[in-house]
């Protein structure tokens, strides 16, 4: 990534992050509910209303939370799986249920759930993938928290030719202008953007 890429991208992250520090209980709060019935309902046109398996995260303040989705994604039957960090910026999966036990992560400021581990062949079952994203355009380019996690995990994903439906998940204000992100040639784009007012079709992804 050139220096002047990377120092764009670092600029919208810290404008986004501190505008996520602004917000208050009760607007994350509504942004959730909001998210969850948004999600809940791209899941069913997903999968026809029949319980499948779908991957997200847990989002703690100041991200939108997604508890509530992850919570009605259960209660309508689906498998949700939760993300672990592993060496080398890599992912592995661990079934989440309400009685999960969190706990810190060695490898990121983040909490993961406790149990079982499933490696990259779960996805192959994986009926839609949600991940976090501090900031989106509308060309679909995206900026994530600054780990790479995710950027390691969609280029495995296109490496094994796996086409899973795919939105990240952020506040209204996040969803930018197209082309305001800047993009290198290997960057994965994202197809859309899960927001607490609906679901936004981005760019098709490359």
């Amino acid at each position: 990534m050139s220096e002047r890429n990377r120092a764009a991208k670092e600029g919208i992250r810290a404008r986004h992050r501190a505008q996520r520090m602004a917000t208050v209980p009760g607007q994350r709060d509504a942004a959730g509910a909001a998210i969850a019935v948004h999600g809940a309902t791209w899941a069913e046109q997903l999968t026809g209303a029949t319980p499948s398996t779908f991957c997200a995260y847990l989002g703690v303040t100041p991200e939108p939370p997604t508890l509530p989705l992850i919570s009605e994604l259960h209660r309508r039957g689906h498998t949700v799986l939760l993300p672990v960090c592993e060496p080398d910026r890599q992912l592995s999966w661990t079934r989440w249920t309400p009685e999960a036990e969190f706990v810190r992560s060695r490898f990121a400021p983040v909490l993961e759930p406790a149990g079982p581990r499933l490696d990259l062949s779960v996805m192959a079952s994986v009926s839609g993938l949600l991940i976090p994203a501090t900031a989106l355009d509308l060309s679909g380019n995206r900026i994530g928290q600054g780990g790479g996690y995710y950027d390691v995990l969609l280029g495995s994903l296109a490496g094994k030719g796996l086409d899973i439906p795919l939105a990240a998940i952020v506040f209204d204000a996040e969803v930018l202008p197209a082309r305001t992100i800047p993009a290198e040639a290997f960057d994965r784009k994202v197809p859309a953007a899960l927001t607490p007012s609906g679901l936004i079709q981005l760019s098709a992804p490359s």
